[in-house]
């Protein structure tokens, strides 16, 4: 599951990805879904370079094998990682094949084939996996054993070249994603099958995944259409600074945060306001998390003087902003 400071994010650069053309809402809502999906379509392929890998490496252990003078090794190879439990039910898992599908990862090509071979010829001279040829068979070993494959894939830099044209946000996300990859195949236990469920980084099978979605999407809409009233806010409260000076990035994430606290009436403000000073540090310059911390203060304020900020159960951000009613109910 994606989490929300994640999605602000995407909302985030798929807002500054539109400036050439920032009224046309519907085309940018589907751009924002297009992106959510080629995250989906980036976890997939990384799961999908795990089989893939084992694959060639057959193929490579067979092509050793028919050699005209195989040492004696190659002649009696250890075919242990290729009969991996934990790597075969991945191979063979419904879910993950039809993603594979739908995504239409495609892994042909010399390039690739070029890029697995490498990778396999370095991987089989690591500790790791000659420690790996001796031990026993079970689900644990083999699976500690996929993880410690999946984290050399990932890591390794002639793959990641490869794969990082087929979209302009897979270098941004591609760490993000492996992560995910991992811990999520960390947590399968031994009863993991070909017919477990392989979650997708952003899974509208599961309510939670279609709740954080729809908040980013909700996020997306209001931000784009209360920009120009916003703009006259932030204008409002500069102190000693001209709104054109303002970068535009800032410029964005206070429009989120104004959209986020008039919205979302169960985030209370200090959470909101936190992770946008997050988001500056993220792609801003230095002093704007300093920049986006007063503005946002002063925005607080006189929102709730508007009563356009309405926060239930613990969403207040300063309890002398409380009514006389609110007191007495404490």
């Amino acid at each position: 599951m994606l989490s929300r400071h994640y999605l602000r994010s995407k909302v985030l650069q798929t807002i500054y990805a539109s400036q050439a053309n920032p009224s046309d809402v519907v085309a940018l809502e589907k751009s924002f879904s297009h992106n959510i999906k080629r995250l989906n379509d980036l976890g997939t392929t990384q799961l999908a370079a795990l089989t893939h890998f084992i694959e060639v490496a057959g193929v490579m252990i067979d092509e050793a094998q028919h050699k005209f003078l195989p040492t004696e090794a190659e002649k009696n190879p250890n075919k242990r990682m290729l009969d991996n439990l934990f790597l075969s039910k991945l191979a063979d898992n419904y879910d993950l094949r039809r993603e594979i599908d739908a995504a239409k990862v495609n892994f042909g090509g010399v390039e690739f084939d070029e890029v697995f071979r490498n990778a396999y010829t370095s991987f089989v001279k690591l500790p790791d996996y000659k420690e790996y040829l001796q031990r026993d068979p079970y689900f644990l070993t083999d699976q500690t054993f996929a993880l410690k494959l999946f984290k050399f894939l990932v890591n390794y830099e002639p793959l990641r070249d490869r794969l990082f044209p087929q979209s302009l946000l897979w270098e941004d996300d591609f760490d993000q994603i492996a992560q995910y990859n991992f811990m999520m195949m960390k947590a399968f236990s031994d009863d993991f099958n070909e017919s477990s469920t392989i979650p997708l980084m952003c899974d509208t099978r599961h309510e939670k995944d279609n709740e954080g979605y729809e908040f980013a999407r909700q996020l997306l809409l209001t931000t784009l259409r209360h920009t120009g009233e916003v703009e006259q806010l932030i204008r409002k409260n500069l102190r000693g600074w001209e709104f054109e000076r303002v970068a535009c990035i800032d410029i964005i994430i206070l429009n989120m945060a104004v959209a986020e606290f008039t919205t979302c009436p169960s985030i209370p403000e200090r959470v909101t306001i936190d992770e946008y000073i997050e988001l500056a540090k993220e792609f801003s310059t230095d002093r704007s998390r300093l920049f986006v911390n007063g503005i946002l203060d002063r925005f607080v304020v006189e929102l709730r003087s508007q009563g356009r900020i309405q926060k239930t159960g613990r969403g207040l951000l300063y309890p002398e902003m409380m009514d006389d009613n609110e007191e007495d109910e404490k």
